[in-house]
């Protein structure tokens, strides 16, 4: 099964995006975002879509309109994730057929998205909210939403997400920055992999 982690890949560039895809790939993350405040960030999506599209899920992150929607999608794309929640986007990426994670902090935030069809949530920033205000927040949402943190979420405190009933996390910084090689991204993303299998009670 799936494991239930994007790799944000924030700042990348078209010429290292498919070697760190592919690294991330090996290392068991199969849903990838490009935000589309990195350089040449639809030529990136377009590589990684190309050369992984059958393997994982490609997509993009800091997704504000529709119109962004619809150029992600021709770029190859298949997953939107935004820092915001805007119905109109959402619907959009749905009506396209894409997975839509839309940023949320507040339950009024939530079911706007829940309403739109959002495929899950994204709770962000996660560190603002904290386990406490994300139980609060788990309890009156609808049996079977997914809800993965991100922003502060990592090897060291993943246990305690998952505990507090978080479905999965988004991993920024703590995978990739930009400079990073395709080696040591691999070896960030299997240290990840492997304290997310732990906090979840799998092997690793």
């Amino acid at each position: 099964m799936s494991l239930p982690l994007i790799g944000i890949l924030r700042g990348i560039s078209p010429n290292a995006a498919v070697e760190v895809g592919e690294a991330l790939l090996a290392a068991g993350i199969e849903r990838i975002e490009v935000p589309l405040n990195s350089p040449d960030p639809l030529e990136s999506i377009r590589r990684l879509a190309e050369a992984l599209g059958d393997q994982a899920l490609i997509g993009a992150g800091t997704v504000l309109t529709p119109a962004q929607v619809r150029d992600v999608f021709a770029a190859g794309g298949r997953l939107v994730v935004s820092p915001n929640c805007r119905p109109a986007v959402i619907e959009e990426s749905r009506r396209l057929g894409m997975e839509s994670w839309p940023g949320v902090v507040t339950p009024s935030e939530a079911f706007d998205a829940l309403d739109a069809c959002a495929t899950g949530l994204k709770l962000f920033p996660a560190v603002q909210v904290g386990i406490e205000g994300m139980r609060a927040m788990r309890a009156v949402l609808p049996p079977g939403t997914r809800l993965y943190a991100v922003g502060g979420i990592g090897a060291g405190n993943f246990a305690d997400w998952r505990a507090g009933g978080i479905d999965g996390a988004g991993l920024g910084s703590a995978l990739y920055t930009p400079g990073l090689t395709p080696a040591e991204v691999g070896e960030r993303a299997r240290s990840l992999v492997a304290a997310w299998r732990a906090a979840d009670g799998e092997a690793s």
